[in-house]
């Protein structure tokens, strides 16, 4: 039994620690936060543009309209403006459709052929279980959609090209231009193959082709989706099959406390689903389902070899959540607001009415 108290003791004080790193960051971030700069100001240029953006996607598109809206002269650059016709990004979670309400591009689901998404439907080895999004406190039109990807890129491109101020190209970006260590615009060609170079105090990148010019700039990702993508990256690996028993054992604690219901359904599906942001409810679900796992296999009777399995799975949990999160960025996640933004005056000529 010596080596049972050793786990037990091993496992405890593993607890102990994460209880106390945490405390003690949440310490460390109050102070981080006290000495981050007074944010930057960035003023128009004379390009008759203040912001390119490479890239019509989603993100392009939104940003195109919301900074359209805001009175800035965006100019944006896409490749191909054809409508997309790929497999990705048909689920809209209902956290990114309160965006859209919020951005005012929630009609932008409509007219596409949309369907209302309510939950998702799980089935293993036999079993079933159905897990549905918490949206008791939310307006009976936020759900979850699902569309053709490419209708609904095309339908957000129509809409920031109504804004009188938002210029909207096709043409194929080349390089970003560069001064002094400081971006200035872009040199793009156009679709009739003419090259160009477009100039803007601001250029933002929306086109993943384009990495390689700016793998030394720093790029910021919002909490709420460092906390999806950590989350889908770990039940991904956590479901990946795999012939090892501890992994065998995360596969069924996680079924199973899901199906559970309450507030072990509903908080997983809140992060998953985009309501609920917060990192840290993220990694106690997380834990609380390897911990279930332990705990059934010591019910009735612990063993040695259920406890050593108890403690692989603790260990395999672990190595599947902490890669990610550092991939992700623990201060991005944890402590977002200690890293600083850049924030643009308002132009200088009048906003559009």
């Amino acid at each position: 039994m010596a080596v049972d108290h050793l786990i037990l003791t091993t496992f405890v004080a593993s607890l102990f620690a994460s209880l106390l790193l945490y405390l003690l960051c949440r310490r460390w971030s109050k102070k981080i936060v006290s000495k981050i700069n007074e944010p930057l100001t960035v003023k128009p240029g004379n390009d008759d543009v203040d912001i390119i953006i490479v890239g019509a996607g989603v993100a392009g598109a939104a940003l195109a309209h919301t900074l359209g809206k805001e009175g800035r002269r965006v100019h944006v650059i896409e490749r191909d403006l054809t409508e997309p016709d790929r497999i990705v990004g048909e689920l809209l979670q209902p956290g990114g459709y309160l965006k859209l309400i919020e951005l005012g591009l929630e009609d932008c689901v409509k007219e596409i052929d949309a369907q209302r998404v309510l939950g998702y439907a799980l089935f293993k080895d036999g079993k079933h279980t159905k897990l549905s999004y918490p949206l008791d406190q939310f307006d009976s039109d936020v759900a979850g959609r699902s569309f053709h990807n490419g209708r609904f890129v095309q339908r957000m491109r129509e809409k920031a090209s109504t804004l009188p101020n938002v210029r909207m190209e096709q043409g194929t970006v080349t390089s970003l231009v560069e001064e002094n260590g400081v971006i200035k615009g872009v040199q793009y060609k156009t679709k009739e193959g003419q090259e160009l170079k477009s100039y803007a105090p601001l250029t933002i990148v929306c086109d993943e082709s384009l990495s390689k010019y700016i793998e030394s700039f720093y790029t910021l990702r919002k909490p709420v989706a460092s906390t999806i993508n950590t989350l889908a990256g770990a039940l991904y690996k956590v479901f990946l099959a795999s012939p090892d028993d501890a992994r065998s054992e995360m596969r069924r604690a996680c079924f199973d406390y899901l199906s559970l219901g309450g507030v072990c359904s509903s908080g997983p599906v809140a992060l998953l689903s985009g309501l609920n942001p917060r990192p840290m409810s993220l990694v106690l679900h997380f834990f609380a389902v390897a911990i279930f796992g332990v705990g059934r296999l010591l019910v009735p009777l612990p063993s040695v070899k259920r406890l050593w399995l108890g403690a692989r799975l603790i260990s395999s949990a672990s190595g599947i959540i902490f890669p990610i999160i550092k991939a992700e960025g623990v201060r991005q996640m944890f402590f977002p607001r200690t890293i600083p933004a850049i924030y643009r005056a308002p132009p200088a000529h009048s906003s559009p009415q």
